[in-house]
């Protein structure tokens, strides 16, 4: 489920699935949305926010059904992928290596890679090659602000097309 087309970049493909990058706020003054080691990206874990607003709360299994958790995964993916951007300058730079999704789960859910595949297809379809990762899901008793769905990857920089 990759998109190759001649002229074609990652930002505009995002576009074409309806998404935009997040701009990015300031630094916390307690951790970075980043951190550079050698070529490595290891961008801090996101939650799924739009517009500074998480567009669901709760538990896999409870309060949020496994549609609604792929998009939330999707958005969480989003947001990673503008804080690398951020560290490279440019989306088509960013290659994906490693994503940890952490899915918040009810006792019995376990289609925490289920949830995954929401963000895993977003990444191959905006970043073709650059976006096959290595990937772990992971359930969880909670996330913070109780998202349902938080996001972590590691990221190195793509030498130019």
């Amino acid at each position: 489920m990759t998109s190759e087309r001649l002229g074609d970049t990652a930002v505009l493909r995002l576009r074409d699935l309806g998404y935009r990058l997040p701009p990015q706020g300031p630094a916390d003054s307690k951790y970075v949305a980043y951190q550079r080691v050698d070529s490595s990206i290891y961008v801090a874990g996101q939650l799924p926010y739009v517009d500074g607003l998480l567009p669901a709360q709760g538990l896999l299994g409870g309060d949020v059904d496994i549609p609604q958790a792929q998009e939330l995964a999707r958005l969480a993916a989003i947001n990673a992928l503008a804080v690398a951007a951020s560290a490279v300058g440019d989306l088509d730079r960013v290659r994906v290596v490693q994503m940890l999704v952490f899915v918040a789960s009810a006792a019995g859910f376990a289609d925490q890679s289920t949830v995954a595949d929401g963000a895993s297809e977003l990444l191959l379809t905006v970043l073709g090659d650059n976006g096959r990762h290595a990937r772990t899901a992971i359930g969880v008793a909670g996330l913070p602000r109780n998202s349902p769905v938080e996001i972590q990857l590691v990221c190195t920089e793509a030498a130019p097309a």
